[in-house]
């Protein structure tokens, strides 16, 4: 398709550079050009017969490699669910565990993906992996990836969502299959509390933080934010910023500041308990 567009694109420019040479050299204030000579067979075949079959030709051929896109999925390796949000993406895995904005993948099998959304419609696109797809509220629909070679893959939410759309952007993180499983089987795992600062687990817990999000193996269970149980294993914090102390703490303090209209309030912590909690 980009070969076909090429020609195309070669044929108009050469087409509008005759045009204008032809114009200036045979420029004479005498002929009477008020009516175009629309009925000139090269009109009729350059401007309507040739866009036509080549728009035909793209067509089936488009249809035949989106057929094959479709078939090549059809005995995936895993299904993963992905919920779209306002502005963020959530991945569930069959095992039961939880992440956001950092899809997990093996490399070399395909991986079906059941694409859905909380509010309005988004669209799950991976460029260097696969075509977009449509998360539609109310709607199930499907589509499955494959990496074939270690690495991580930008996504992009590739229909207009709202004010944060620019910044709804995620990662394919695609592994040998032993890692993988072993991210794996970290990832479902409970919290301990040999692994929580404790001093801020409690401010946590008793704050309205625990009311949005989960920390599995705790009290907190919130659904409306991302799953936090393992956040310290991803690379990002809200697809945007790199996953650092300093990162964390902004946005705790001022997600606004981040991520503009994102339902997050700012956080009513002290500065000793924006510490404990981070």
């Amino acid at each position: 398709m980009f070969w076909i567009s090429a020609v195309v694109f070669a044929v108009v420019v050469g087409l509008l550079v005759a045009s204008i040479r032809r114009g200036r050299r045979d420029h004479d204030p005498e002929i009477d050009r008020s009516e175009a000579p629309w009925g000139e067979p090269f009109i009729a075949i350059a401007g309507v017969a040739v866009p036509a079959l080549i728009l035909l030709g793209v067509y089936v051929f488009s249809l035949s490699e989106m057929n094959a896109l479709q078939a090549a999925g059809s005995k995936p390796a895993m299904t993963v669910e992905v919920s779209a949000r306002d502005w963020w993406w959530e991945a569930r895995y069959p095992n039961g565990a939880v992440t956001a904005n950092e899809i997990h993948i093996p490399i070399g099998v395909p991986v079906r993906l059941d694409l859905t959304t909380r509010d309005v419609i988004h669209s799950f696109w991976v460029p260097r992996l696969q075509v977009k797809t449509d998360n539609i509220p109310g709607r199930h629909n499907y589509m499955w990836i494959q990496a074939d070679r270690a690495g991580r893959y930008r996504g992009f939410c590739a229909e207009f969502c709202g004010l944060q759309h620019t910044n709804m952007n995620f990662w394919i993180v695609a592994e040998p299959q032993a890692e993988f499983d072993a991210w794996l089987d970290d990832q479902v795992a409970d919290v301990t509390e040999a692994a929580l600062a404790l001093d801020g687990a409690e401010i946590f817990l008793s704050s309205s933080c625990a009311g949005c999000h989960a920390l599995r193996g705790t009290t907190a269970v919130g659904l409306a934010g991302p799953d936090l149980t393992h956040l310290a294993a991803r690379e990002t914090l809200a697809g945007v910023l790199p996953n650092t102390r300093s990162s964390l703490e902004q946005f705790i303090r001022d997600p606004q500041s981040v991520k503009p209209g994102i339902a997050m309030p700012p956080a009513e912590l002290t500065a000793d308990e924006l510490r404990a909690v981070v």
